[in-house]
């Protein structure tokens, strides 16, 4: 079990980076039991999982050290006191440089675990984008989710047209044959620390 990256630890909490393909907490069945939570509270007893980052998803996870700090950590995250900043390479160039996306989203049930785009019962699902660069026949952005649901940025993002490159649930064949992992990074995080109130800003270089 590989020891997790530390970016950051005090008394209350501690931020790490988590690696693609790596669980942010125990799926189900045995072979599902190493994931981030396990290899942090092997290094920190005390420590509790505050938020989850897809599987296949890379960058910053933030764990609270006692109830207390999980339970301040956890609301911030739920009311949306969290400024969150990803990275992704999605596929062709996008048009507008930048932009907000507002599309509900919900469960596809016979095909979980995959979110939908649905007007009628999905939950309002808000990003923010800014194109960095475009090169060849791709574009890397900057996503900022104003809500945190399941999937939202890479439904999202292929919702426009333009699949994350790498992505196995949601990119055509050839788009995710262009990457050997999902393109998509939490490169930073701002909010106000659990005990003293202050505010910490994380980030976490973009590893493709």
């Amino acid at each position: 079990m590989t020891a997790p990256e530390l970016i950051f630890i005090d008394d209350s909490l501690l931020v790490v980076n988590k690696p693609a393909g790596v669980l942010s907490v125990p799926g189900r069945g045995e072979d599902l039991q190493d994931c981030m939570a396990t290899r942090v509270q092997a290094l920190v007893a005390d420590a509790l999982v505050v938020h989850r980052l897809d599987m296949a998803t890379s960058g910053l996870l933030v764990f609270a050290r006692g109830k207390a700090a999980q339970r301040r950590l956890s609301h911030a995250f739920a009311q949306r006191e969290v400024d969150k900043r990803y990275v992704a390479v999605v596929a062709g160039h996008m048009a507008q440089d930048a932009g907000e996306i507002d599309l509900p989203l919900f469960t596809d049930w016979p095909n979980r675990p995959r979110q939908k785009v649905d007007f009628e019962s999905g939950k309002p699902s808000v990003t923010r984008y800014r194109v960095v660069s475009r090169s060849g026949r791709d574009t890397r952005v900057e996503l900022e989710p104003l809500t945190g649901r399941s999937h939202q940025l890479r439904v999202h993002m292929l919702a426009l047209g333009h699949p994350i490159l790498g992505d196995a649930l949601y990119a055509p064949p050839e788009v995710l044959a262009c990457a050997g992992r999902l393109l998509l990074h939490a490169q930073g995080l701002r909010f106000g620390h659990p005990v003293g109130g202050e505010m910490l800003s994380f980030d976490c270089s973009v590893p493709f």
